[in-house]
């Protein structure tokens, strides 16, 4: 990649690892349901803006609302929501990790729903590895966070489902950034009922500033920025390279963690990361190409 490709991915994994910052800091201010709408409505507002002044045109068609919505729900409502309920009670580096596991839960996936992407002996590898730094990591985090862990692990299988349920919107036509604007916009208008039944906006407090700034910064930075960033290096350096930042993001966010909310970084968090990272190489076979 060239000098400008690695930068635009350092950015990237800056910004997709400061979003469990900016949900910590939110999280001072604002229930779940209001952090989650705001970021997919705030980052879909974007993202319209963006498709009209690019004269991309917006998704249209029954069929593609519909499996757009569901690629809403699997890749932005029940993941963001199980992210912010579990940083209710653990940190954003831990948060980060245990979403680093989304490539090992698309493997199993993608060999139970298809038939080009079957599992392999590198791929078991990885992913007894990356299981096995899970289990280090729970294993450390008895005291009250098991059902933290296990939502971020939720949020994670459900990303491998929306990993594999977004492969059918190349054939429909539908371009990149289409896709994040209708998954988006179809995000904010199922969670809205349930985000004014539930939180009852026009009841709460005035937040302070750092949770308002921290809730802008999640769906226009580290939502709308992001996608954008992610599909223009997709384009550019390929999905190979790309993959690359799922291995840089906790990184980010635990050093994000650490500087501005004086997080600690465990050692058993750090020998759990190191073993998912040795599995996601495992998997797309960076490992055995080091090893030869």
């Amino acid at each position: 990649m060239t000098a400008k490709n690695w930068a635009t991915l350092a950015i990237l994994s800056i910004l997709w690892g400061g979003s469990f910052l900016f949900i910590e800091v939110a999280l001072t201010g604002f229930p779940v349901l209001t952090i989650v709408w705001a970021r997919v409505a705030g980052a879909a507002a974007v993202l319209g803006l963006w498709l009209a002044v690019g004269g991309a045109g917006f998704p249209n068609g029954q069929q593609a609302w519909a499996a757009l919505l569901v690629m809403g729900i699997l890749n932005n409502v029940v993941p963001f929501t199980l992210f912010v309920l579990a940083q209710g009670q653990i940190t954003a580096g831990l948060a980060s990790i245990l979403n680093a596991t989304t490539p090992l839960w698309t493997v199993i996936v993608a060999h139970q729903f298809t038939r080009d992407e079957r599992l392999s002996v590198s791929k078991a590898a990885g992913l007894l590895l990356g299981f096995l730094g899970v289990s280090v990591i729970a294993g450390g985090d008895r005291a009250g966070h098991f059902w933290a862990i296990l939502a971020c692990l939720g949020a994670a299988v459900s990303y491998g489902f929306a990993g594999v349920w977004g492969r059918r919107f190349k054939a429909m036509g539908l371009a990149p950034m289409q896709v994040a604007f209708g998954m988006l916009a179809s995000s904010s208008l199922l969670v809205f009922p349930f985000w004014l039944g539930i939180d009852r906006p026009w009841q709460a407090e005035a937040p302070a500033l750092a949770p308002v700034l921290a809730l802008a910064a999640l769906a226009v930075m580290s939502t709308a920025l992001a996608y954008v960033l992610y599909f223009w290096l997709l384009a550019r350096a390929g999905a190979t390279m790309l993959s690359l930042v799922t291995l840089l993001i906790p990184a980010s966010a635990l050093g994000l963690g650490a500087l501005v909310l004086q997080e600690a970084i465990l050692m058993h968090h750090l020998i759990g990361l190191a073993l998912i990272l040795l599995g996601l190489l495992a998997i797309d076979g960076r490992l055995s190409k080091w090893r030869g």
